[in-house]
């Protein structure tokens, strides 16, 4: 599914465009036990559960396409009887009006989700008339099929925060009652994939709130599907294959992971000004990444154990270059190589500022000579000869001179 397909069906979860049919739910305990479960019709709800249930289901839709959301496809296997994509099909199929089959589904997921706490599971069944569009992304007032999916979220369920509050009963201030209060979904999915604005019944798209660390074992234990790793899982053990590869020199390594990062980048956006219209993203190769870490200054001797390291992680499926970047840190480079620029400035105007003030000692002092009345220049064995008397009721300098003495008074030579 791309970014188009996936907001395409978010912009309907409003009340004036809604078409869920029926929502069901489970909520378990810590104990991964039964509490209780739940069947409405969705648009018989109160205003208050409708608006608060419709949130849920966004969030579950919600985040970036290859790391908050991942289409996952079903082996040839969990299509076939008994398999996990064809009990989809069956619990898809009933509308969620089959109670043996929702049974079967809340065990499935308690089975294979761990969690250390409580949690609700929520499914919603739809069925959404797919318009069909023009070349120009126009509608027309027609049907081209009708998608019909449920989709999955399971909420933690947590204590409210403890506090003080108003207790009506004996109208005083006292400790607030704490209720379990329904979070927003920790994972969830859409079965069947929404690919090409039609019904993929081979595959579904994924949902985690935490990119760094999914319920990979939902995917494959409840889901049958094989995992994938996020944007941020894969970023983060490229990362961790460049540090180990340059050894214990933290400093070093980082530099060099900023210049591949640097690189990298300049490869990505030099394939999206060739690639505009298609927008395939760029598949990072194990020879373009040996190509990226010479460009980036990796020493030679250590491009044999990044290389394999890279194949061992990456063999089965090259990830996006795209995936690879931490724009935080461009980012947090680029506002550092700025500043390092702007402080070279200063220093090279104050260096300038000072040559100038050396060149041009002179004029500095006549203009000091608008401050002061009087400024004396003289050498260094006069200083001590200098006296102050009063002649003629007036206090004046006296600067004993010698016959063959000159001297300079505002730039003209004056004799004794």
């Amino acid at each position: 599914m791309n970014k188009k397909e996936v907001l395409e069906l978010k912009r309907r979860f409003k009340k004036e465009t809604c078409t869920f049919t029926r929502l069901c739910g489970c909520y378990v305990d810590g104990e991964k036990n039964k509490v209780t479960d739940l069947r409405e019709t969705f648009l018989n709800l109160e205003d208050e559960e409708f608006y608060k249930y419709l949130e849920i289901a966004k969030k579950t839709l919600s985040g970036t396409l290859g790391n908050n959301l991942l289409q996952l496809d079903f082996p040839l296997e969990e299509e076939g009887t008994g398999g996990r994509q064809r009990f989809l099909m069956g619990l898809r199929d009933s509308k969620l009006k089959n109670d043996d089959l929702l049974e079967r589904f809340y065990e499935m997921v308690i089975e294979n989700y761990e969690y250390a706490g409580h949690y609700l599971i929520l499914i919603f069944h739809d069925a959404y008339d797919v318009m069909t569009k023009t070349s120009d992304n126009n509608k027309l007032d027609e049907s081209e099929e009708v998608f019909e999916y449920l989709l999955c979220a399971v909420c933690p369920v947590q204590l409210s925060k403890p506090g003080l509050g108003y207790r009506e009963d004996e109208n005083r201030i006292g400790p607030r009652i704490r209720d379990w209060v329904v979070s927003v979904p920790d994972s969830g999915f859409l079965f069947p994939a929404f690919n090409d604005r039609s019904t993929d019944i081979h595959s579904l798209l994924f949902y985690t709130r935490d990119a760094k660390a999914p319920h990979t074992e939902f995917m494959e234990g409840g889901l049958g599907c094989a995992s994938k790793r996020t944007a941020t899982e894969q970023k983060n053990t490229f990362h961790s294959i460049i540090k180990n590869a340059c050894g214990e020199d933290s400093k070093e390594a980082d530099a060099i992971l900023m210049k591949v990062q640097e690189n990298l980048n300049e490869m990505v956006e030099d394939h999206e000004a060739v690639s505009e219209e298609n927008g395939e993203p760029l598949m990072l190769s194990k020879d373009a990444v040996t190509k990226l870490m010479t460009d980036s200054g990796v020493p030679e001797e250590k491009l044999p154990r990044i290389e394999q390291a890279y194949e061992e992680e990456f063999a089965a499926e090259p990830p996006a270059a795209e995936y690879l970047i931490d724009e935080k840190a461009l980012e947090a480079n680029e506002k550092m190589k700025q500043e390092q620029e702007l402080k070279q400035q200063v220093e090279v105007l104050q260096q300038q500022l000072e040559e100038q003030r050396l060149l041009h000692g002179d004029e500095e002092e006549s203009s000091t000579v608008k401050t002061y009345d009087v400024i004396l220049r003289v050498k260094p064995e006069k200083v001590n000869q200098i006296k102050s008397e009063m002649l003629g009721g007036k206090k004046c300098l006296v600067i004993p001179m010698e016959e063959d003495e000159h001297i300079n008074v505002n730039g003209v030579n004056t004799s004794v």
